[in-house]
């Protein structure tokens, strides 16, 4: 029987000056085009398009309270970037104060003309992070209504787990493709399905495959470019089906700025990969056969 799935998550980290730099009426035309095809979780962070993006994206909300009821967004916080818009940064680096995490919530909220954020990730693990803090700050946040749910973005598992004991994770987002299987192999997937933590993937058709001709990416794309003439359907699409094909339930966080690619991704969940063809992705990949 297949197993259910969860749907793409829509990033939106190049949908501005990172990227596209859409205009508001390319944003609402793109987030209702989402909408249509049953796509209504959006990502972000603070930091995207240097502090920008999100109030790019906020503008297309803003006085339409109808069609911020039907999206879920979700944000980080705890990076501070080196940029002119936060010219008080003297260098790149982590902070996951109190002070910080709600200040960075309280911008959000104003960015994007909303008075709660579905998802609030914590971006990067910091490395003087103080777990109990972090607790209490969240927790004061979803008690206030401005967070829904909480989670976290690159941590080890043992960062996980000692964040954990002190308030639940409800999401990991982490690189997983078919270009970096760390997460199959080092516990992260098998602590979020013991957890119950939803396993979010960025970059999930692996980062740099169609740009950079390495060895690897070469081997991948062959395979996948084989299993796509077995399954009727995209490169893309198999490259994704990789992933849907773990019982972990992986969700991919597609980074794209063409809606078409987007749709391709959620058909991709369609397809039920053999188990003999993950088999034969993780081997391209990996250029050896399992033990």
């Amino acid at each position: 029987m297949k197993k259910l799935q969860h749907k793409p998550i829509v990033g939106c980290m190049r949908w501005g000056v990172w990227g596209e730099n859409f205009t508001t009426s390319q944003y609402e035309q793109i987030i209702n085009q989402c909408l249509a095809i049953g796509l209504d979780i959006f990502d972000h962070a603070d930091i995207y398009g240097h502090y920008t993006t999100e109030a790019d994206f906020g503008h297309a909300l803003k006085g339409n309270a109808s069609l911020r009821t039907k999206i879920k967004i979700i944000t980080k916080c705890g990076i501070n970037m080196l940029t002119p818009k936060r010219p008080h940064h003297a260098i790149k680096s982590y902070d996951t104060s109190a002070a910080h995490i709600t200040k960075s919530v309280e911008q959000s909220l104003q960015n994007f003309h909303t008075d709660y954020i579905d998802t609030l990730l914590i971006h990067r693990p910091d490395i003087l992070m103080h777990v109990e803090e972090i607790a209490a700050t969240i927790t004061t946040l979803k008690t206030a209504g401005k967070i829904k749910s909480f989670g976290v973005c690159n941590f080890t598992t043992s960062q996980v787990a000692l964040l954990h004991k002190y308030i639940p994770i409800e999401h990991h987002q982490v690189e997983i493709s078919l270009t970096n299987l760390n997460a199959f192999d080092n516990g992260v997937l098998d602590q979020c399905q013991l957890e119950n933590i939803e396993a979010q993937s960025w970059s999930p058709m692996g980062n740099g495959i169609f740009t950079e001709k390495t060895e690897q990416h070469t081997r991948i794309l062959a395979e996948a470019d084989s299993l796509s003439k077995a399954y009727e359907c995209s490169v893309n699409q198999i490259l994704l089906a990789f992933l849907y094909a773990h019982p972990s339930r992986i969700v991919p966080v597609i980074g794209t700025t063409k809606f078409e690619r987007i749709q391709e991704a959620k058909k991709a969940m369609e397809i039920e990969l053999k188990r003999e063809d993950f088999y034969k992705l993780w081997s391209a990949s990996t250029r050896k056969e399992v033990a």
